[in-house]
């Protein structure tokens, strides 16, 4: 592995459940200094870190002047707005985000030119799903020629103990209104059949403008299938703030299933078609991996300046091979092609 310029990481959000890990990893790496930074000052303190304010981005813009030698920001919480991405970019500083909104995606993405101005490079869709679903698919999508549609399913662990913000996050998207796509049965290695239900993550909306595909679906489901049905059963109740509270509340304390995870991309071309898939345990720990790993190549200067998602780098195209040494099995399931 290259080694890594001089320079801090700096980790919001970094006693979290993906944020935690991704600190633990980067530290394994030797003459990586790096900074825990977060709400929680006493947690934060804890961990040599400081307290930071992700709502307020001139809060956040003091505190990269006075810690003065942070090269990459990478954020593990989402904030309100890009205003934390602007502060980054206008300081030269590079961004790499686990966020999985379409929103807030979006509004980073639109700082490209502010980011190239000052040379420094925000990285997104870091983790699983967005993420690795997105390098399956680009893989997928090279694979027919270029894809007219993709399908990407997400299994993930009801049995893993999910960050608070994560389980949150997920109920609250399921208030959004259901796809016209509808649910579809599919094969994942290691789980069998599943059936998967539509879900809002950022990736089916990025690609189609990364890859110029015409159409990505994504769908969700958990290794359990009680809770699958349980989760998507109480889409309606989702729809109002006590029936949101009282689902996450639930969901934070019932753990059924494994640690596992799965995903997959299938790529449609007329009558061509290729899928790929990963299979893994601990999906915050793989998060925490592919953030890593990204953070890894932006502080070698390897990577172009402006605002990027994860398939848009080819030197990062790998990452499923690199995380065959954290026990993440990368399948080619189908390959037909008729001509």
């Amino acid at each position: 592995m290259t080694t890594a310029k001089p320079g801090r990481v700096l980790v919001v959000g970094g006693y979290g459940a993906v944020g935690a890990l991704l600190v633990d990893t980067l530290r394994t790496w030797p003459g990586q200094p790096v900074v825990v930074g977060g709400r929680d000052a006493a947690r934060a303190a804890r961990l040599g870190g400081v307290r930071l304010d992700v709502t307020d981005p001139a809060d956040f813009r003091r505190t990269l002047t006075e810690l003065g030698d942070v090269s990459v920001v990478v954020m593990c919480v989402e904030p309100p707005d890009a205003g934390i991405a602007r502060v980054c970019f206008e300081q030269g500083v590079h961004l790499v985000d686990v966020a999985a909104t379409r929103r807030l995606l979006d509004d980073i993405e639109d700082l490209h030119e502010a980011a190239a101005d000052t040379r420094a490079t925000g990285v997104l869709s870091v983790g699983v799903a967005p993420g690795l679903t997105n390098l399956l698919a680009l893989r997928a999508h090279e694979a027919v020629e270029g894809a007219e549609r993709i399908d990407l399913t997400v299994l993930l662990g009801g049995g893993e103990r999910h960050g608070a913000d994560a389980v949150r996050w997920t109920v609250e998207h399921l208030a959004e209104p259901a796809s016209p796509a509808g649910p579809a049965r599919v094969g994942l290695p290691g789980h069998g059949t599943r059936t998967a239900h539509p879900f809002p993550f950022s990736d089916q909306h990025t690609l189609p403008r990364t890859l110029g595909v015409e159409r990505v679906t994504t769908r969700l489901c958990l290794d359990s299938r009680l809770l699958t049905a349980s989760l998507f059963g109480l889409r309606q109740a989702t729809r109002h703030p006590t029936g949101r509270r009282a689902l996450t509340a639930s969901f934070r304390r019932i753990h059924l299933g494994s640690d596992h995870f799965a995903v997959r991309a299938d790529a449609y071309r007329g009558r061509a078609h290729t899928a790929y898939a990963l299979t893994g345990r601990e999906q915050s720990r793989v998060t925490a991996l592919v953030a890593a790993y990204t953070t890894r190549e932006l502080l070698t200067g390897t990577l172009p300046p402006g605002v990027h998602h994860l398939e848009q780098l080819p030197t990062l195209a790998h990452l499923p091979e690199t995380l065959a040494a954290h026990d993440v099995t990368l399948h080619r399931l189908r390959a037909t092609n008729p001509r």
